[in-house]
């Protein structure tokens, strides 16, 4: 199975995130697991790629963070879409569906 997951092009893993997210208020072992889940393996997103995207998504205000207690009751922080977090989903996944359409196009073209 690890040779079938690929690397995320730029920007693709605050999308995963923000979608992710916009499920419901998640942990980051929670959000990095749920989007290897989705993938059905394809997509590993590792720790260290990981936090530093949720603290980036945190600056910009996309996401906010609070502490409770994780399904294992460990203390953890989890974080939650915001209503400027709502608005980049949408014009990023808007983006992306329209760059799949145009690669798929070239790709397909004989």
């Amino acid at each position: 199975m690890a040779q079938d997951r690929i690397e995320l092009p730029q920007g693709t893993l605050d999308l995963l995130i923000l979608k992710t997210v916009a499920l419901g208020p998640q942990h980051g072992w929670a959000i990095s697991e749920r989007i290897q889940q989705i993938s059905r393996d394809v997509l590993q997103v590792q720790q260290g790629s990981l936090y530093p995207a949720l603290h980036r998504l945190e600056r910009r205000g996309w996401i906010k963070a609070s502490w409770g207690t994780s399904d294992n009751n460990r203390k953890a922080k989890f974080y939650e879409m915001t209503r400027s977090g709502r608005k980049q989903l949408d014009a990023e996944a808007a983006t992306w569906r329209k760059l799949a359409v145009a690669v798929s196009q070239v790709l397909e073209t004989v």
